[in-house]
């Protein structure tokens, strides 16, 4: 006999228990989405791989290591799923002459990523991100209010320990500068370097800053800084970024070694971060990109964005006892005997045209096992339709949750009288009777 087949390893199913978690925290993140002017567009899993080596970087984890790539059997085209979705997006709105053609946009978008990573808690080959973009915006306001709206989830979400840190990359010629430095710096260091430090020595420097590597933190610390070379115009956006979100009453902490894995970020970055889910800490992260619209084909185009983990804040909020309740039915429909059947359906479908949740019996049982069905099923209502009341014509209403005997009501006054019986448990449940 065969083996039974398994998920792969580091994507996961999503059982009915927590797939109603995740839809009751998708539909609170759309609606905060909406409140900030935010719309929706949905790209494709499987992108050119050309798209990410050109703006994440080719001396980045992601595309050296993490990438699903291979090669289409039909037409030898290099393909990529997708390992994170700024780059899908810009390509989208530089395809479709969004931004030349309406105006800066404000946009979002939510789905699977992939990365081929070591499985742990937190971090899966297959996991799930919120991403908000905003192309064509210049200034300072849009980089708080990307933060600020981060704020608003936390407090809408009841999560706790959640804090912001800060950082400036500045320009590319501020890069540039900073960069000879801390080459010059690293390489009277250079044995010192792990194996990932002295590859990146001179593809990517800015990344050993953000090394995990204990026995390098001392020499990190006395790096060169980048906030020493940034210019004026570098300090004074990011000092305005600092301003409107001491305004708002947000506290952050400046994190000079803050660079980010990705190598189309510029000016403000920022990171979410948290104590309460061990080595995967960041929540939510992002920044300015203002330079990759340009950089993969499109008009110099200014742009900002963050993207969210929905597996470790569904974590987060769990621990903080924010979980959405089973998703009940309003009503169950009992029934016994061929033509009773055919009236449940009847009565089934009348109460759905009327907005009702209603779960039909299907198969076989008698009516006992039928109703300790409807009583697990969380309804507030049963439909009971034997032989009799088929006959008649009639529907059996039972209360399940609330006071009240069973009665008979006629098909067509069926959802109103449903309907009083669910106001009236609504009015039990709070008090207010």
């Amino acid at each position: 006999m065969s083996k039974t087949l398994q998920a792969v390893r580091g994507m996961n199913d999503i059982l009915p228990d927590d797939a109603e978690t995740w839809e009751h925290f998708e539909d609170l993140v759309r609606d905060w989405l909406k409140s900030y002017g935010y719309r929706p567009i949905r790209m494709p899993i499987v992108e050119p791989t050309p798209l990410f080596k050109r703006a994440i970087g080719e001396v980045t984890d992601i595309v050296e290591k993490e990438m699903y790539s291979f090669e289409d059997a039909l037409n030898g085209e290099q393909l990529t799923l997708r390992p994170e979705g700024t780059a899908s997006c810009v390509r989208a709105a530089i395809q479709h002459n969004l931004v030349a053609g309406s105006g800066p946009q404000r946009l979002y978008y939510h789905g699977p990523m992939f990365r081929h990573e070591r499985p742990q808690k937190g971090r899966y080959r297959q996991f799930h991100q919120i991403g908000v973009e905003a192309l064509g915006f210049t200034g300072p306001d849009i980089d708080a209010e990307h933060i600020m709206m981060c704020a608003r989830l936390w407090d809408d979400l009841g999560l706790e320990d959640v804090n912001l840190e800060l950082n400036s990359l500045g320009s590319a010629e501020e890069r540039a500068q900073h960069r000879a430095a801390l080459i010059a710096y690293l390489e009277q260091h250079q044995a010192r370097l792990d194996e990932d430090g002295k590859r990146r020595l001179y593809t990517n420097p800015l990344r050993i800053l953000d090394t995990k590597n204990p026995e390098l933190q001392d020499l990190v610390e006395a790096a060169p800084r980048l906030a020493d070379y940034l210019g004026d115009e570098s300090r004074a956006h990011f000092q305005a970024v600092q301003v409107l979100l001491t305004d708002a009453g947000i506290p952050f902490r400046i994190n000079h070694r803050l660079v980010r894995g990705l190598d189309y970020y510029n000016r403000t970055v920022f990171e979410w971060v948290t104590t309460r889910l061990g080595a995967q800490g960041t929540v939510c992260a992002g920044g300015r990109y203002d330079g990759l619209v340009e950089q993969l084909g499109g008009k110099p185009t200014p742009a900002a964005g963050f993207a969210m983990g929905v597996e470790r804040l569904l974590a987060l909020w769990r621990e903080s006892g924010g979980e959405s309740d089973r998703v009940r039915p309003d009503v169950y429909v009992a029934h016994l005997g061929e033509q009773a059947r055919r009236l449940a359906f009847r009565a089934a479908e009348s109460l759905r045209t009327h907005g009702f949740a209603v779960l039909l019996h299907c198969g076989e049982g008698s009516f006992k096992s039928q109703m300790k069905k409807a009583d697990a099923s969380g309804a507030a209502v049963a439909l009971v339709i034997g032989e009799d009341e088929a006959a008649a014509g009639e529907i059996g209403l039972k209360p399940l949750r609330g006071p009240g005997g069973q009665q008979r009501i006629a098909l067509e006054a069926l959802p109103e009288a449903v309907a009083g019986l669910l106001y009236t448990e609504e009015e039990d449940d709070d008090g207010s009777v």
